[in-house]
Parts: C-alpha cells; sequence; structure tokens
C-alpha cells in the first residue's frame, strides 16, 4: 500500500493538475481573510472554503491516470487498493493545505470575539478550527468519493455532482461539516471556543464512502 501512495502522489505532483484548487483556495482566503479580522470567523471561512478543493483534488487523483494505466494498476495490486490509494492522497493533500491555512489564519487573525471586545485563546482556537478543516476536508473527500469514478464516468455528469454535493456538505443543517463551521461563527459570536465534535461523524460518512467507491471499483473491474 505504501509504494501505491508513493506512486499516487508522485501522479499528482508530476501532474500539476493540483495547481488550479491550490490556486482557488489561496484566492478564497486573500478574499475572505484579511489581518485583525476575528479568529474564530476567520477559521471557519478557510474551512469552508476548503470542502469543494478536497473534493475537486479527489477528482484529479481519481482521473489522473488513463484507462489503460488505470487497469494495470488495478491488475497489479487490486482494483479497490489502487482507488483507496488515489483517495487517501487526495485526502491528504487536502489537509496538508487546510492545516497550513489554519495556521496562517491563526497567526494574522485578532485572537477575539467576533465584536472585537473578548479576548480569545489562540492555541484552542486553533486546534477548534484544525478539527472544523478537518472535517471539511473529510466531507469533501466524501463528495468527491461518491462523485467520481467508478460510480459516475461522465465528466457532463460528475462534476455538476460533485459541484452539487459540496454545496449540499456546507449548506445543509445536518451535515458535519455545516455544523462545525456553524459553531466556529456562533462561538466567536459569544467569545467560546467551540469542540467541532462532529468531526468524529465526518470521518465515518467518509469512510462509508471510500468503502463503496472502492467496493464498486472492485466490481466493475472484475
Amino acid at each position: 500500500m505504501t509504494a501505491l501512495l508513493r506512486y499516487q502522489a508522485a501522479l499528482l505532483l508530476r501532474s500539476q493538475r493540483w495547481l488550479p484548487p491550490v490556486i482557488l483556495y489561496a484566492t478564497f482566503l486573500a478574499i475572505g481573510v484579511q489581518s485583525g479580522q476575528p479568529i474564530l470567523d476567520s477559521l471557519g471561512y478557510s474551512a469552508a472554503a476548503l470542502l469543494p478543493v478536497a473534493a475537486w483534488l479527489v477528482r484529479i487523483c481519481a482521473t489522473n491516470e488513463p484507462p489503460a494505466a488505470r487497469s494495470c494498476t488495478g491488475a497489479a495490486a487490486g482494483p479497490g487498493r489502487a482507488h483507496l490509494a488515489c483517495v487517501l492522497v487526495a485526502l491528504a493533500a487536502a489537509t496538508l493545505l487546510g492545516t497550513a491555512a489554519t495556521l496562517f489564519v491563526t497567526v494574522i487573525s485578532d485572537w477575539t470575539s467576533t465584536d472585537h471586545q473578548t479576548r480569545i485563546a489562540a492555541l484552542p482556537a486553533g486546534i477548534a478550527g484544525l478539527l472544523a478543516t478537518l472535517a471539511c476536508a473529510l466531507l469533501g473527500t466524501a463528495v468527491g468519493a461518491l462523485t467520481n469514478w467508478p460510480l459516475l464516468r461522465s465528466p457532463g455528469r460528475a462534476v455538476p455532482a460533485l459541484l452539487l454535493g459540496a454545496l449540499l456538505a456546507l449548506v445543509v443543517s445536518g451535515s458535519p461539516a455545516h455544523a462545525a463551521i456553524t459553531a466556529l461563527v456562533e462561538g466567536s459570536q459569544r467569545a467560546t471556543i467551540p469542540v467541532p465534535v462532529l468531526s468524529l461523524a465526518a470521518a465515518l460518512l467518509t469512510a462509508a464512502a471510500i468503502a463503496l467507491a472502492c467496493a464498486l471499483t472492485t466490481r466493475r473491474s472484475a
């Protein structure tokens, strides 16, 4: 499995297809996060912006190989394991990107509540932001796993489904990502640091989505 992960990571880096989502994420942060803004609000914004980027990274990793090369990789290592490596590399890339953004936002933000009247401890706030970022990276990965090959093969269906799935994951009240972001915003208003416990739910949903995608990969490659 380690060799597969290294192979998929090398494919991602060499393809340079990661540049558009990373640039898009950096643009979101440059527009929406300014120095001196309340820390929890800024962390919520940076976490939310990561979700569609994570889904996009899954699509990049899942479609990096031509069909013939993907078949060879699947024959050598097993189609399910090969697809799992694609998704895990995308999740790792999104998590790394989100962690860097969380650290940056924590440093430049004003460590106060929304009204700038109550001081908020930077380290606990940063940890809460990191958990929310992880929830969004996980949910974005789940969306990407469910809206790309092998479930949806046509780009004409996969791309709109990915965009719609990312939007719903951010706005639907039952979504762990929505709950984590809302907790940060409300915590900023109340000058309290939330604990996004629903990150665990995001992990379970992502594991189920990845398992389904890998199982279908094995069946459709048989």
